[in-house]
């Protein structure tokens, strides 16, 4: 059976969804479109680098995707991210236009967003692997259960978070956030059909800071080096 190989500290985390029906069903899925020779992105090897990237006890803000990009290349297990060299897709455009108008940061050359990641920003989708040319293939398959379990886990971290939720399908998923400790901000999505109906404009990057600050914790920097590694 496929392999779920997590970090440790999201492993103990997780122990119980682990070994849920929903989650054991999602691997014998995978494995039967694995070995139908069926493509898959991202890469099994990137399939948790969310969680790689941005251990539990670490996450400071949320920003909730829904599956990975379907495009060749594309795809490396970071919601809204892709490898560099290749052209950021429309809807990190416009994240980036509204960082600009926000923040008054310049637009970055690249998608590559590990640099948010390692400070605590969980770039989350709520489905982590997608066939190839075929967007939303492995929804309700048991991912969606499995990231509930997820984002259960950092809505019960004492520290309060930032969730950054844009479009209907995020505000639904974190539906059982407590807003009493965490600041839970709602927008439409940055894609290029519903930017303009409530996501330019939002300014979710610096209610984001001013958030953290507030709370005695440091700031995200939200640029993006053209230099990346």
């Amino acid at each position: 059976m496929t392999a779920f190989a997590l970090p440790q500290d999201w492993q103990a985390a997780l122990k119980g969804a682990l070994v849920a029906k929903d989650t054991l069903a999602l691997r014998n899925f995978l494995d039967a479109e694995l070995a139908a020779g069926k493509t898959i992105y991202p890469p099994q090897a990137c399939w948790f680098r969310a969680l790689e990237l941005t251990p539990l006890d670490q996450v400071r803000v949320v920003i909730l995707g829904q599956d990975p990009y379907h495009g060749p290349g594309q795809a490396h297990g970071l919601s809204f991210s892709v490898p560099p060299g290749v052209r950021p897709p429309p809807s990190l455009v416009n994240i980036y236009k509204e960082l600009q108008s926000d923040l008054g940061l310049s637009r970055p050359r690249h998608g590559f967003l590990e640099h948010w990641a390692k400070q605590g920003v969980l770039l989350l989708n709520s489905v982590l692997t997608v066939e190839m040319a075929k967007a939303g293939a492995h929804s309700k398959q048991g991912w969606e259960l499995f990231t509930d379990a997820i984002v259960q886990l950092v809505s019960d971290k004492p520290e309060p978070v930032v969730f950054m939720l844009w479009g209907a399908y995020a505000h639904k998923k974190a539906a059982n956030v407590d807003t009493s400790r965490h600041l839970v901000l709602k927008a439409a999505h940055p894609s290029p059909l519903s930017a303009h109906n409530g996501f330019f404009g939002c300014k979710h990057f610096s209610q984001c800071n001013a958030f953290l600050v507030s709370n005695g914790f440091p700031p995200i920097d939200w640029t993006l080096p053209d230099a990346v590694q």
